[in-house]
């Protein structure tokens, strides 16, 4: 018998084996495909990255190779050189979890997990044979997929999920996103930088709609600028596939009807949990409305020593809000305390220029009536993002107005990806705008953006503009 058996190998169940297996629990990890490392490094976080950084370098080497004193003749797009650069990617990435399991000593078992009892998961592979595995405690970390509207027919060749998005055989003359958020942002920048026209339709009136709308404004800007059209606040009606040619049909808030006719439209209106086939009622395992498996604040499920974690439960569907509950889940089995910060974890949108936040949004703020003031900084204003022609966006704080306790961090700019974790640091030891306007940040570099918005929050002291 297992101390612990995970079922779902992304980023949430295989570091939830990593850490139980460190922890000195005898392991299984079961993954019903082929590759170990569920959506994120198959079909999700990683391509989609591989081929955001191939199309910006293509656009770069198109647009600002020239200013640069770079002369470029023949350029040319190699698609199917870039899809199989983003394949190997993939594969370096699945190859090292398989590393990591062999090297923490976890079993793997292929094959599609599903409960017989709640200690029980039969573990049935592709050729229908069958082997049954006990552990003591057992984590769902079964991920999630692409939602759909119930009257939109993905047929995977015109109307498409980013899984087909990601091995696409040419580039779109017109692409049709359908959902402003996270996913066809990224996916339409890709496809927008090679030369498609991209026309995004969106239901909210803001692109990127669950983070601070001010992000959404200045990412809506840039996008414009690569050639983006949007229809926001617009319902979608109707798609049809007429062979080569899609047809979206929309209503706007007047009520009319609006057709965008395209050769490929991306439905992108966000994911669902992921339960299918797991029969979880046999284990007394219960799940909600939305399909969610029910946890409380220790991730355990109806059955105590049953938990879930990841994009399976309530909450943002981030690859790292699952690995931090992976290891949460993990220490917890073995005794420990651990805690997460739920409201401390990042939200990232890989475009360019990248969108990263943390903390409450502004709308947020207002909703709970509390006193907040607002730094702002734009990198125009930045030498570092003159010298590198990256002057689109801003960085905007939010403190409280009594005790300068920064609330939350909203960035748009480069490499605001990873300029976000200075914020989750500040923000974990609940610094305020001064602190940050007081310590010193290297010059020139993109950070100092992050140093003039908090001094901005400071009685309005940002030394360079």
């Amino acid at each position: 018998m297992y101390d612990v058996i995970v079922i779902g190998s992304g980023p949430g169940g295989y570091v939830a084996a990593i850490r139980a297996a460190q922890l000195g629990m005898k392991t299984a990890l079961v993954e019903k495909y082929a590759t170990l490392g569920g959506t994120c490094l198959n079909v999700g976080c990683i391509p989609s990255k591989a081929l955001l950084d191939s199309s910006e370098h293509y656009h770069n080497a198109a647009h600002t190779f020239t200013t640069h004193g770079i002369d470029m003749k023949g350029l040319a797009v190699n698609l199917p050189q870039m899809i199989a650069r983003k394949d190997e990617v993939v594969t370096q990435n699945v190859d090292g979890i398989q590393f990591l399991m062999k090297k923490n000593k976890v079993d793997v078992h292929h094959g599609l997990g599903s409960f017989v009892d709640a200690h029980t998961v039969k573990v049935t592979k592709e050729d229908g044979s069958a082997t049954d595995i006990q552990g003591k405690n057992i984590i769902i970390a079964t991920g999630s997929k692409p939602a759909s509207l119930p009257f939109i027919s993905v047929d995977k060749k015109r109307i498409i999920t980013s899984t087909e998005a990601l091995k696409m055989k040419e580039i779109p003359k017109h692409l049709i996103v359908i959902g402003g958020g996270v996913i066809g942002m990224e996916l339409g920048s890709v496809y927008g930088r090679l030369g498609a026209k991209v026309s995004v339709v969106e239901y909210m009136d803001s692109i990127i709609p669950t983070m601070d709308k001010s992000l959404g404004k200045e990412l809506q800007k840039s996008l414009k600028k690569i050639g983006f059209e949007f229809y926001l606040q617009h319902k979608v009606t109707g798609v049809e596939n007429r062979g080569k040619e899609v047809v979206v049909k929309t209503e706007n808030t007047k009520g009319e009807t609006i057709e965008i006719k395209g050769d490929y439209v991306l439905v992108s209106i966000g994911r669902k949990p992921y339960t299918e086939g797991l029969n979880a009622a046999a284990a007394g395992v219960l799940l909600s409305d939305r399909g969610q498996i029910q946890v409380n604040e220790h991730l355990q499920t109806a059955v105590p020593h049953i938990y879930a974690i990841g994009d399976v439960v309530k909450g943002a569907m981030l690859a790292h809000k699952a690995e931090e509950e992976g290891v949460f889940v993990a220490e917890t089995i073995a005794g420990q305390k651990p805690h997460i910060n739920y409201l401390l974890i990042p939200g990232v949108v890989y475009t360019w220029p990248e969108v990263a936040a943390v903390g409450y949004t502004e709308e947020q703020l207002k909703e709970q009536g509390r006193g907040y003031k607002v730094g702002k900084f734009p990198f125009l204003a930045s030498g570092r993002a003159r010298a590198s022609m990256d002057t689109d966006g801003m960085v905007k704080i939010l403190a409280d107005a009594t005790t300068d306790e920064i609330l939350g961090v909203h960035m748009i700019g480069p490499r605001t990806a990873d300029m976000i974790a200075e914020a989750v640091v500040a923000m974990e030891f609940r610094a305020s705008a001064e602190d940050i306007a007081r310590m010193s940040h290297a010059h020139p570099t993109y950070t100092e953006v992050f140093k003039e918005a908090c001094l901005a929050a400071t009685a309005n002291r940002a030394l360079h503009i």
